[in-house]
């Protein structure tokens, strides 16, 4: 699953087949019918560049996504969120992200070895409790997601609720460069012999993300120094 996940952050439109032979020129003695069965447990689709870790519900109401040629100016003004898989020495945890759309700062993360909504939930709580509402909340249809206890705290902070297109990943790519940026520069060229490690992992880098890491699309500021500031004044 490790390696998967590896190859599917370089080429994130090969399909199972091409999957299988990616992996049987790494060395992996492993059969497609066994790579179809991982990728589906991953959630990992061909052409989408980032992993989708869970499936819509059927039942739950599907929110129309807002941001389509709309201008996001200032912090605060759009919220958005995903989940990835962190490799363990026994399997995968599952680390959460709320990051501020225009900054790109992360406003809060949280790591679980579940996919319970309360794992969700928790993370949006924290998120509030530290930096007030935004106008917007923008996620994909997962049914974390789309479950009543993660919307209706959205609902009671008057929260618009936006959602991904089905299909496409480009709705989100604010966090899917996040991810890939994370597991390149520490997931996996550092070593994480327990989960205690892994959990403290992202804590340092997420700090240097948010302090430190210039983006040009900022105009080479901080998420920090572009997030903190508006928020200031």
């Amino acid at each position: 699953m490790k390696a998967i996940d590896e190859q599917y952050l370089k080429t994130p439109y090969y399909g199972r087949r091409k999957m299988h032979k990616a992996l049987k020129r790494q060395g992996f003695q492993v059969g497609e019918k066994r790579i179809r069965k991982l990728m589906r447990h991953m959630g990992l689709v061909a052409i989408a560049p980032g992993p989708h870790t869970s499936r819509k519900k059927k039942g739950h109401k599907i929110y129309p996504y807002l941001l389509r040629d709309m201008t996001v100016s200032r912090p605060g003004q759009v919220w958005c969120t995903d989940i990835t898989y962190l490799p363990t020495p026994g399997g995968f945890m599952y680390l959460c992200v709320i990051m501020d759309w225009y900054s790109k700062k992360v406003l809060a993360w949280s790591v679980s070895n579940t996919l319970d909504t309360e794992f969700f939930v928790s993370c949006l709580e924290r998120a509030l409790a530290l930096y007030g509402c935004p106008e917007i909340f923008n996620s994909d249809q997962r049914c974390q997601f789309t479950s009543e206890d993660f919307t209706s705290v959205l609902k009671s902070h008057g929260i618009r609720i936006s959602m991904d297109s089905k299909g496409c990943f480009t709705d989100n790519i604010f966090i899917e460069r996040l991810w890939r940026s994370l597991k390149y520069e520490l997931i996996y060229i550092k070593e994480f012999n327990s989960v205690p490690e892994l959990k403290k992992g992202p804590t340092s880098w997420f700090k240097l993300y948010n302090q430190e890491r210039f983006h040009q699309g900022l105009s080479y500021k901080t998420p920090d120094e572009v997030h903190d500031f508006a928020w200031a004044a």
